[in-house]
């Protein structure tokens, strides 16, 4: 499956990010030896025990709901936090990159879909912290794209529909804050269920587990 996929989104060089999060590090490693490095988690803990049990060139994501005091455990390595929600996360994340000397690549997290489960920013909130002095003080962190899930539903109508809503959000935000980054690029959605239909409305990158790794 890792090979078809991988084949599915190299036109469009999608990124895929292999979601790992319950297995165990051996699954991890037997799809790296297939040549797999992007893996998301959604735990800090079982990030840094799978940081610390397999090859460290591996691109770690988190891509999980992650608490201000879990930062510090996983600042010296992290290559991306895609579920960046608050400013007061996003500082805490600079401050803790600040210490090791990194610069940390985020995501901004939006709330797209009907479900109330989810976490994420909406518009105004997204506007208001790029605007904050405070944002524009940090120094250890680059916003590099958007992150979103769509509601869990058959509805492909649905589906399209959030997936589009996130990419009209990313080409605001591109154009009235980002317009002269070229690493603001990113658009992260689509999941086992919807990813060739992320991959139809401009996703950068897909978070994958189930198709990979089967049932947890």
């Amino acid at each position: 499956m890792l090979e078809k996929i991988q084949a599915q989104l190299a036109p469009t060089q999608t990124k895929l990010i292999a979601v790992s999060k319950t297995h165990p590090p051996e699954r991890v490693r037997e799809l790296y030896d297939r040549g797999q490095r992007i893996f998301g988690e959604n735990k800090v803990q079982e990030l840094v025990a799978k940081y610390e049990a397999l090859p460290k060139d591996i691109e770690w994501h988190l891509i999980g709901h992650l608490q201000t005091n879990k930062v510090k455990y996983i600042a010296p390595f992290v290559a991306c936090i895609q579920s960046v929600d608050s400013l007061k996360l996003l500082a805490e994340i600079d401050k803790q990159a600040a210490k090791h000397g990194r610069v940390i690549d985020c995501l901004l997290q939006f709330h797209i879909a009907e479900e109330e489960t989810k976490f994420g920013l909406d518009e105004t909130e997204a506007m208001v912290l790029l605007q904050s002095a405070e944002f524009q003080s940090f120094k250890n962190v680059r916003i590099t794209g958007v992150m979103g899930m769509a509601t869990f539903t058959d509805d492909q109508v649905q589906v399209q529909r959030e997936f589009r809503h996130l990419r009209s959000i990313f080409e605001k935000l591109k154009a009235q804050y980002f317009a002269e980054q070229t690493s603001f690029k990113e658009i992260s959605m689509g999941m086992s269920g919807d990813y060739l239909l992320a991959i139809a409305e401009g996703s950068t990158m897909v978070r994958v587990g189930t198709l990979l790794f089967g049932a947890r």
